[in-house]
């Protein structure tokens, strides 16, 4: 009967949470204005034609691999994990961008559960780069397409 008690009272907690909006391992939205999202080929291509693949994840990630050729600008985020999250409480270096503002740039993290490459997408287009590319499903999409990585 205990069990029976808390187990209602988990589904009944679930049900609260999910109706109030909560999300749980909540993936970046499917659109991003000022943005084309694109898939690894669209993205192997872009950098063939010499746009900038940006690594958003932390060092140590990108140490371990990363896709040939990316840079690493670390996204350190403090904000929501939201479509109209707060720039001001996060850090992500613009100067390490190119300085041509209209050179094409991609953004890419950990797929699409890693709000990094939203986030540094958003700030980008924000900040005025007018060729900002979404690679939203990111290294693991890449590996598994079987592109270089390094």
């Amino acid at each position: 009967m205990k069990f029976a008690q808390t187990a209602l009272l988990f589904i009944i907690g679930a049900g609260a949470l999910a109706s109030a909006g909560v999300a749980l391992a909540a993936e970046t939205p499917a659109s991003l204005q000022g943005a084309e999202i694109v898939n690894a080929a669209k993205a192997k291509s872009l950098m063939a034609s010499g746009a900038t693949m940006i690594d958003t994840r932390v060092a140590n990630e990108y140490s371990e691999a990363h896709i040939k050729g990316a840079i690493n600008v670390p996204y350190k985020e403090k904000s929501a994990k939201a479509a109209d999250f707060d720039a001001s409480l996060d850090s992500f270096n613009l100067a390490k961008l190119p300085a041509n503002k209209s050179a094409p740039i991609i953004t890419q993290c950990n797929g699409a559960e890693c709000w990094k490459s939203y986030k540094s997408a958003a700030t980008a287009i924000k900040a005025g780069y007018t060729k900002v590319y979404w690679f939203r499903g990111g290294f693991p999409e890449w590996k598994a397409a079987g592109f270089a990585v390094e």
